[in-house]
This record gives structure tokens, C-alpha cells and sequence, in this order.
């Protein structure tokens, strides 16, 4: 059949397909090539642009927390706060019965005021001894008289020799006691704390008295419980009235409100650029949508695992490096109208270290 005009040979057709084949092949490479130089650039690129933001989930907000105690004993009288109050600092928590501590604040007083009678008799005694030993000291005096007249008298036979012995006997006797009086005067002295004039309440004896009414009013003062900060109360319901609480025990809990903020626990890898000052955002499990912004407050000069009750024993045979996390604590930008946050929400936070890389860094 003849050939129409529109119609090829297969010679023609072979020579198509022969000259196609290495152009695919040309274009196929040249496109796998840019495809690799484009890979190259966005990696590169998401290199050196990358590394300034460091993130973790493994954070959680914090707040002032406190087991309310006090370091008294006694029988719960009232406790006027319940179960999620707002208490401000000062307000009373709680209040132990105060009439033991009053009957002891009542005998440090009684105590202390019979100190103070006693500091003014023994000063009393000590002016009594002072003039006693003036006195003594007249009698030496005229014993002294005695003997040595009785001792010239007895050279000339002017006086019994009895007599004689009778004056120097009373002279060692007026002498004697002289010194017992002198050594009595300085004990009342040492009494009275080396110096009789001092203010009384300088005097030893006071100050401990004084000590103890200071210590009987200290815990008169502590039997009432206040609150040391602003917060908000919890588990009142295990403190009811007539309960016996012994000393140090913890009553009932006491959450902060007006401190709030998040504590990260980054790598320590990833803290290589994290300086105090460096912006956060974080958002909260709790508030799905929403977003808080802080400032890096601190950095902790320890891991958390210098502070665990049973620290590795990196000295062991069988010791593994593992990457530790330090403690980072963020200060929370305070916002109006925002939701509240409560201690122990988890947190995903984000540090911007503003940090970035350049080629001078491969080297």
C-alpha cells in the first residue's frame, strides 16, 4: 500500500526515538543535580538560621508553697480559713489554745520580777558587807593597840604574860575575820556580775529571766498561725477544732499567689547560649490556643541530679554517661485577664537565645 504523506517510516521513527533518549537522559541529570543543590541550600540554610530557639516540654509552673506549721504544741482551738480561701499575709490560719502559754508568760514574769528583788538585796547585802568591813577594820585597829601595848608593857613585867597572849589572840581574831568579810564582799560582787552599779537589767540573773519571759511570749505569739505570704488555702479539712497537733507538725497547705513562674529542665547541651535576660514563650497543657511570655530569671549552678537523695555512682565500673538536665527558671510577664496558673501545670516553653550560626562555627 503506498505511503500517505501524513504516515512515517520506521527508519524515521527508530532515528526520533534514538535522538530523544540522551536529551531525557541530559534533563533527567540536570534535574537531579539542581534537586541536590536545592537539598544542599535548604539544609544550609535551616542550619545556620537554626539553633537560636531552644525548646522543651519537660517544664512545669511553680509557686510559693508552704506545709503551714508551727513549732508549739497544743489542741487546735479555731480555725477561722476553709477549704480554697484567699488569705492575705498576717491573716491567722489557724489557733492552738492559749491558756497554757498565758499561765507561762504569767511565771516569766512573776520570775522576772523576783530577780529584780533579788539584785537589789544582794546589792542591799553588798552595802551592809562594805560597811561591816569598815567597822572590822576599826576593831583591828584597836586590837592592834592592844597587842602592841600589851607587848611593851610585858618587856618590863608591867603586865602578866597572859594578858599579853589575850591581846595578840584577839589581834589574829579581828584580822581573821577582816579577810572573811573582804572574801564574802567579793563573792557578792562576783554575784552581781563583777560590777554592783550596772543597770539591773544588765544583772545575769535578770537577762536569764528576761530570756525566759522572751521565749514564754514567743511561743504565746506562735500558738496563732498567720499566713507568711499571700496564697490560697488547701486540705483545711485535715485541722479541726479539739485536735492535738504536736510540735512542727504540718496542719494544712498554702499555695502562693503572688509569685508565680515556669521551671524548664533543658539539656545541658542545649544551654550553651541561654544567658539570664533571654525572652520565653510557653504555652499551658491546661489552655490549649494560648500563649505566656517570661524572661529567663536563672540558671541553676547545679543539675537537678547534684540535688537527688541517691546521686549516681559515676565512680562505678558500670557507669554510662547519660545527658543532664539543669533547672532553668522563668519569670512570668504578668497579663491582665489571663487564666490562672496553678502549680505543677505542664508547660511547653520555647528560650530565644537570639544566637545565630555562621560558617566560622564548621571550623
Amino acid at each position: 500500500m503506498p505511503e500517505g504523506p501524513l504516515s512515517e517510516s520506521p527508519r524515521a521513527v527508530e532515528r526520533a526515538s534514538t535522538t530523544a533518549q540522551p536529551r531525557k537522559r541530559r534533563l533527567r541529570h540536570v534535574l537531579m543535580a539542581a534537586g541536590l543543590v536545592a537539598a544542599i541550600g535548604v539544609a544550609g540554610y535551616g542550619w545556620l538560621t537554626g539553633g537560636r530557639y531552644v525548646s522543651s516540654d519537660n517544664a512545669y509552673v511553680h509557686a510559693d508553697m508552704l506545709m503551714v506549721s508551727t513549732d508549739v504544741a497544743g489542741i487546735v482551738r479555731a480555725v477561722p480559713v476553709h477549704e480554697g480561701q484567699t488569705v492575705k499575709a498576717g491573716e491567722v490560719l489557724y489557733q492552738l489554745d492559749q491558756t497554757p502559754f498565758e499561765i507561762a508568760v504569767a511565771g516569766a514574769e512573776a520570775r522576772l520580777r523576783q530577780a529584780v528583788l533579788t539584785v537589789d538585796a544582794m546589792r542591799a547585802d553588798l552595802t551592809r558587807m562594805e560597811s561591816d568591813i569598815a567597822a572590822q577594820e576599826a576593831a583591828v585597829d584597836l586590837a592592834r593597840a592592844q597587842f602592841e601595848r600589851a607587848e611593851s608593857l610585858v618587856r618590863t613585867s608591867s603586865v602578866s604574860r597572859a594578858t599579853y597572849d589575850d591581846s595578840r589572840f584577839h589581834l589574829r581574831q579581828a584580822e581573821q575575820q577582816l579577810a572573811s568579810l573582804r572574801q564574802q564582799v567579793e563573792v557578792q560582787r562576783a554575784k552581781l556580775g563583777g560590777d554592783p552599779d550596772q543597770p539591773v537589767a544588765n544583772q545575769p540573773e535578770v537577762q536569764q529571766a528576761q530570756a525566759a519571759l522572751d521565749e514564754a511570749r514567743r511561743q504565746l505569739a506562735n500558738s496563732t498561725v498567720r499566713a507568711p505570704f499571700d496564697g490560697i488555702v488547701t486540705r483545711v479539712e485535715s485541722v479541726q477544732p479539739g485536735l492535738y497537733l504536736a510540735a512542727s507538725t504540718p496542719a494544712f497547705g498554702l499555695v502562693g499567689t503572688g509569685s508565680t513562674w515556669v521551671e524548664i529542665n533543658p539539656k545541658e547541651t542545649d544551654l550553651t547560649y541561654v544567658h539570664p535576660g533571654d525572652p520565653v514563650t510557653f504555652s499551658v497543657d491546661a489552655y490549649p490556643g494560648r500563649t505566656w511570655r517570661g524572661t529567663v530569671a536563672s540558671i541553676a549552678p547545679a543539675t537537678g541530679a547534684q540535688f537527688s537523695v541517691l546521686p549516681a555512682q559515676n565512680t562505678s565500673g558500670n557507669w554510662v554517661k547519660v545527658v543532664q538536665r539543669v533547672p532553668v527558671r522563668v519569670q512570668v510577664t504578668p497579663e491582665a485577664g489571663a487564666p490562672p496558673l496553678r502549680a505543677g501545670m505542664s508547660v511547653v516553653a520555647s528560650i530565644d537565645t537570639g544566637h545565630r550560626r555562621s560558617l566560622s562555627d564548621l571550623f
